[in-house]
């Protein structure tokens, strides 16, 4: 067998497990739209659950996880960009900065589920916050801060060095290179990775489970300190804990979708956002 053969079927082999991905992904998003689809109306989503969440809406589930997710990525964003940028443009190589890289390469593969006893420990126990929207966004914004902080670190290096040169030679500070020269370029990269991480907050249950979600509030939260419904608990308990699992059937489809829809369309935004920082800042 010659050189070429074997890079054919090697790439035979890599666009048949690409198909395979995609149509695992086609026939779980057409399972669950098929099914939640006839559920998902106005009063679906507008309305709180009724009859012990065997009928009604999701609103106060919807609401929560928006506030859950805009509490996480305003807590962990500037965090996450600013110590990428140190870690990127004003640490130098040593053994601690690998260290540090090595470490934060390692949180961002810990499973949901420990952030979630961390932040129960930490924010609800030892700051008193109890289980609230504070300290549910916290922890979760612990869970996605590795995750913004590496694709930022990769944003900030794929920026060409010339670019810090050219601004350099021109008299800027460091700092104004970074801010003119150096962000413009990479917020594509940075801004994909926050809304991506986003995205993975707003779909996961462990990190909230003993921070903030609550089994059965049909009423929107007033304050940081309330506890609140949200999309990913609210499925979990239609699924496993309602007093007629099959008859929230239909109702555990339709969760399921709006928040298979939440999370496509946070991704949808991240690449248009891609899109509209690389036409504007070319290179």
């Amino acid at each position: 067998m010659n050189r070429k053969t074997k890079q054919r079927i090697a790439f035979l082999f890599l666009r048949l497990c690409a198909l395979a991905v995609v149509a695992v992904l086609f026939v779980l998003v057409y399972d669950i739209a098929s099914k939640g689809i006839g559920v998902v109306n106005w009063d679906f989503l507008t309305k709180a659950p009724a009859k012990r969440m065997t009928a009604g809406g999701i609103f106060p589930a919807i609401w929560g996880t928006v506030l859950l997710s805009l509490g996480a990525i305003l807590a962990a964003f500037p965090l996450g960009l600013l110590t990428a940028i140190y870690l990127t443009e004003y640490a130098r190589p040593s053994k601690a900065l690998s260290l540090i890289n090595t470490g934060i390469t390692n949180l961002a593969g810990v499973p949901s589920i420990v952030f979630g006893l961390f932040g129960f420990a930490l924010f609800v126990t030892i700051f008193g916050f109890g289980a609230s929207i504070l300290a549910g966004s916290l922890t979760l914004a612990l869970m996605i801060l590795p995750v913004i902080i590496k694709t930022s670190q990769e944003a900030l290096l794929n920026v060409p060095q010339s670019f810090r040169n050219a601004s350099f030679a021109l008299g800027a500070t460091k700092w104004q290179t970074i801010q003119s020269s150096v962000l413009p370029y990479a917020m594509p990269g940075v801004l994909t990775g926050a809304i991506l991480g986003v995205g993975r907050a707003a779909g996961e249950t462990a990190p909230i489970l003993f921070t903030v979600a609550a089994y059965f509030l049909p009423r929107l939260p007033t304050s940081v300190f309330d506890q609140t419904m949200a999309l990913p608990y609210h499925l979990y308990i239609l699924s496993t804990q309602s007093i007629n699992v099959r008859a929230t059937q239909g109702l555990q489809y339709g969760t399921a979708l709006v928040l298979l829809a939440l999370v496509l369309a946070l991704n949808l935004s991240a690449i248009l956002l891609r899109l509209y920082f690389r036409r504007k800042y070319r290179w």
